[in-house]
């Protein structure tokens, strides 16, 4: 039997540009596996992806990952590999090394990290040793878990002090920040989260860093691809290392990278190969190459200030809907915000939004113990849709929380919303 989605409308029929043109010998060979695939893309095209890490990457990035270059190892770097047989995959690293480093700016960019916390394991690997101190963002304000979480290599193998933000205004207390950095002297401060809707101030916290003699780590994960298109203020220009995903508002694929000065450059790729990774991917490097080339044209950096400006638009809307949003608002493709004045937690707003065909996270909140619910407008965004259709959203928002009206007719409402603007038209 095909594996359908409980959340996917079964009246969608997707197009199949996002499929791999050799689709079909996959559905022969495993039929379990494509009713997983079609499944998958039926919910992606079905229901509204509001997850402020998720986006949709074009046909030519999702050709690039199931390419060829996917059977290549290619331990090493460009013209010094461990294995023969990699010109090929050599020019398309050297060609996503060009790009990023013309993109952000950046002297040097190692392209190989196999994600953002892979990019920031390297980072500390380079710079710091088992022991040190350092300073971030903390957990219960929005700071990720390799920002110190006890779980998390972070957390078992450095000493970290968290920051937080002002009570009443929810913004990083650079006060705190200097006082802990005079206090602890560590010998790294990161800036950066995964829930903070506003630009962190990479002056001040380079000024910070300065003072006490730490390296500036910036956790660009969540703003780089605003970064890309001009839509949000780059930490290159102050931090030691800038680490990142492709994936997220860049709209690349899966993964990880690191841009630094050349006085680092030679650190930082030893800390990726061979210290924490083994074999690059080699089908993903090629297709951040193709996604670092996408965002070098006018047609992102608009794309990208409309993220911006769409998440304004859904920030006021659910504000006029009653729900409190961090920091009052944002300058990013992210928006934090509390149900409690509906009546319920992010936990049972993130069910009941489901249920209605729209996916978010939830996230902690910087104040209590209380979870609020996380969402940007990357996706949404890269589908086409409006500033109507932002304010269009919020309004569901509000009525799928309050649990208001027709139920059945909620859903149908989100799925015309999302089938009038398919992120692959056929």
């Amino acid at each position: 039997m095909p594996v359908t989605s409980p959340a996917a409308p079964a009246a969608v029929s997707p197009s199949h540009a996002a499929l791999p043109q050799d689709f079909d010998a996959l559905r022969r060979e495993d039929p379990e596996i494509a009713d997983v695939l079609l499944a998958e893309l039926q919910r992606q095209t079905g229901t509204l992806q509001l997850i402020a890490a998720e986006n949709f990457t074009s046909p030519a990035v999702l050709a690039a990952l199931g390419s060829p270059l996917a059977n290549k190892y290619a331990e090493g770097y460009p013209g010094a590999r461990h294995h023969g047989g990699c010109e090929h995959a050599d020019a398309a690293e050297r060609i996503a090394i060009r790009r990023a480093r013309a993109l952000f700016g950046a002297e040097h960019a190692n392209v190989q990290p196999h994600s953002g916390s892979s990019a920031v394991l390297a980072a500390y690997a380079a710079l710091l040793r088992p022991g040190d101190t350092v300073l971030a963002m903390g957990l219960p304000y929005g700071g990720h878990l390799t920002h110190g979480a006890p779980g998390n290599f972070s957390g078992r193998w450095f000493e970290f002090a968290g920051y937080g933000v002002d009570p009443d205004s929810g913004l990083i207390d650079y006060a705190q920040v200097r006082s802990l950095a005079r206090a602890r002297r560590p010998k790294a401060i990161v800036c950066g989260s995964i829930s903070y809707p506003r630009h962190p101030d990479y002056a001040l916290f380079r000024e910070i860093a300065d003072e006490v003699g730490a390296y500036l780590i910036a956790d660009a994960a969540h703003p780089m691809g605003l970064i890309a298109g001009g839509a949000a203020p780059s930490p290159v220009p102050y931090a030691d290392v800038v680490c990142a995903t492709t994936h997220k508002v860049l709209r690349g694929p899966r993964g990880g990278m690191i841009l630094c000065g050349a006085e680092l450059g030679e650190r930082i790729d030893r800390a990726v190969f061979p210290f924490t990774q083994g074999g690059a991917q080699m089908h993903t490097v090629a297709a951040k190459a193709v996604a670092f080339g996408e965002a070098s044209t006018p047609a992102y950096t608009l794309y990208a200030h409309r993220v911006v400006a769409h998440a304004r638009v859904l920030a006021a809307g659910l504000e006029a809907e009653g729900f409190e949003v961090t920091t009052g608002g944002t300058d990013t493709h992210l928006v934090v915000a509390d149900p409690a004045p509906l009546g319920v937690d992010g936990r049972t707003a993130r069910e009941r939004l489901a249920a209605a065909g729209m996916v978010l996270d939830t996230c902690a909140l910087p104040y209590g113990d209380a979870r609020g619910i996380r969402l940007g407008t990357a996706a949404v965004t890269t589908q086409g849709m409006d500033e109507a259709d932002m304010a269009r959203i919020a309004a569901l928002f509000g009525a799928a929380v309050r649990q208001t009206g027709d139920a059945g007719r909620l859903l149908a409402e989100v799925r015309e919303l999302a089938a009038g603007n398919p992120p692959y038209p056929g």
